[in-house]
């Protein structure tokens, strides 16, 4: 019998491939594929990897667990890069770094999201149906807007 082969995105053992196209929808695939695979993974990336003062010899199993840990999310993260977005990240030090990295190169520092949010902002609070658009298509464009700024239908119901 011959190996299943599984494209990217078609299997829970292999991370969704960022390929420069489309960040927001990549980073929140490979949130939830590491949350997947080990909460601490995701853990390490958003609170950054701990220091070891001690020789690697004195090392503790908490420390050996955390190095290994941030290896793996290194590495995870890699594969899950085209050679692009690698050389982009290759020379950062922990996991954190790396995804911060592909971050600000993607979404801009704080001050750059928040002048893409006022003009989002104001778009949306200008926003109103054209003449000859469907109610889907009308319906899709607010629901992009949502997605964009995290809020839910259930939150805007409620206001």
């Amino acid at each position: 019998m011959a190996a299943q082969g599984y494209a990217e995105g078609q299997s829970v053992n292999k991370p969704p491939l960022f390929d420069g196209e489309d960040y927001n929808y990549w980073k929140t695939r490979m949130e939830f594929f590491l949350q997947g695979l080990d909460f601490q993974l995701w853990s390490i990336i958003e609170e950054g990897d701990l220091v070891v003062l001690n020789n690697r010899e004195n090392w503790t199993n908490d420390d050996k667990k955390k190095i290994s840990l941030n290896c793996k999310a290194k590495s995870i993260l890699c594969y899950a890069l085209c050679k692009k977005e690698f050389n982009r990240i290759s020379a950062c030090k922990s996991a954190m770094d790396m995804w911060e990295k592909l971050r600000i190169t993607y979404e801009g520092t704080n001050k750059v999201k928040e002048t893409r949010i006022d003009i989002l902002v104001a778009q949306y609070e200008r926003f109103q149906m054209q003449p000859g658009e469907s109610i889907t298509q009308n319906v899709q464009q607010i629901h992009g807007y949502h997605q964009w700024f995290g809020w839910s239908w259930k939150e805007l119901r409620h206001g």
